[in-house]
């Protein structure tokens, strides 16, 4: 039997609406170029592979048959290579080159002038009707033509299969209308590498802050097998936090005296490493303002505030992977729900 849960609102006043891994929105990039993201924000810190993201090149396929041939081609979906490593360059146009002869098509790709931004990428498939782009190599689904002027309710479903394999949501759909399904058009996959998903307005999330607190406070938090003695030795209390409230830690600490706590508890568990500690350090931003509702949900989803719009955070259940994302249309083609799947089947 299904059941169905409410997990909050959304709005979306441009009318473009991105599916992202929560995770990555401290690299999206905005109306600005990607070679502008720090690539620390991507977990790199091999200065030689930095050097190499931030000198990448967007192409464009081009010629009589570009469609087909970016389809062919299959590295990425439509007919724009984003982020292509600057020493990847030279090996992917020969690979391109070779597979247009081989299979007869007459196209090329030619270079941009300047790195398309994540919103543009957005509008971008927005206007053709929804899909999917590579943000950093991460997939991005968007879409347009939403209602601007309501709240549009996101809800999600779990399946009870009556055994172990039945603990996470079936799907999460954002409704646009109350009006039967037709048919399911596939817009393309998310790739979630940290168990959560970002349902936000395209325009919003250039006003996102990630990691720079609002306040000019953080949180920090640890546990593990050594929490009870660390909290003794360093005078922690429980956070008391919705959801939270049997974790150590400190809550609306300035951020230097976080800091410093959170860099005297990693260089405990550095000593310790057999103990077992986590230790997570938490500024007052907008990914702290969303999982912090996260936590406190009995349905691991928040919403929060930005950029004049209701963007929404919910825990996929089922950890990271790729996901596929459909349009669900009523009969004459109308948008009836944006639909994100956890059926193996539909990822399949």
């Amino acid at each position: 039997m299904e059941e169905i849960f409410e997990l909050g609102p959304i709005t979306c006043p441009s009318g473009d609406l991105v599916i992202i891994d929560g995770g990555y929105l401290g690299v999206w990039s905005a109306d600005g170029s990607p070679a502008g993201v720090d690539p620390e924000q991507l977990g790199i810190d091999d200065p030689t592979v930095a050097d190499d993201i931030r000198h990448a090149v967007d192409f464009e396929v081009v010629g009589p048959d570009a469609e087909a041939a970016a389809r062919s081609f299959d590295r990425q979906p439509g007919p724009v290579l984003y982020d292509v490593p600057a020493s990847e360059v030279t090996e992917l146009a020969r690979l391109f080159e070779s597979h247009c002869r081989e299979h007869g098509l007459d196209a090329r790709l030619r270079a941009c002038a300047d790195r398309v931004s994540h919103r543009e990428r957005a509008r971008r498939c927005g206007a053709a009707g929804g899909g999917s782009f590579l943000a950093f190599g991460v997939p991005v689904v968007a879409l347009g033509g939403l209602p601007r002027d309501r709240p549009l309710p996101v809800l999600a479903s779990r399946v009870d299969h009556g055994d172990d394999d039945g603990t996470g949501w079936a799907e999460i759909r954002v409704r646009v209308a109350d009006a039967p399904v037709a048919r399911s058009v596939p817009l393309g996959e998310i790739g979630v590498d940290w168990a959560r998903v970002a349902f936000g307005d395209a325009d919003a999330l250039g006003a996102w802050e990630h990691d720079e607190p609002l306040d000019g406070l953080a949180d920090v938090a640890f546990w593990g097998r050594a929490e009870e003695e660390v909290a003794q030795e360093f005078g922690a209390p429980r956070l008391g936090e919705s959801g939270e409230e049997q974790v150590y830690g400190w809550t609306g600490l300035e951020v230097e005296e976080a800091v410093e706590k959170a860099e005297a508890l990693l260089t405990w568990q550095a000593a310790n490493p057999r103990r077992g500690l986590m230790v997570d350090f938490r500024p007052h931003s907008h990914h702290w303002q969303a999982m912090r509702e996260v936590r406190s949900s009995a349905q691991e989803a928040g919403t929060v505030e930005v950029g004049g719009a209701r963007v929404l955070f919910a825990m996929t259940g089922w950890g990271d992977g790729w996901f596929p994302v459909f349009a669900d249309l009523d009969e004459i083609g109308g948008l009836v729900a944006v639909r994100l799947s956890f059926d193996v089947e539909d990822a399949g």
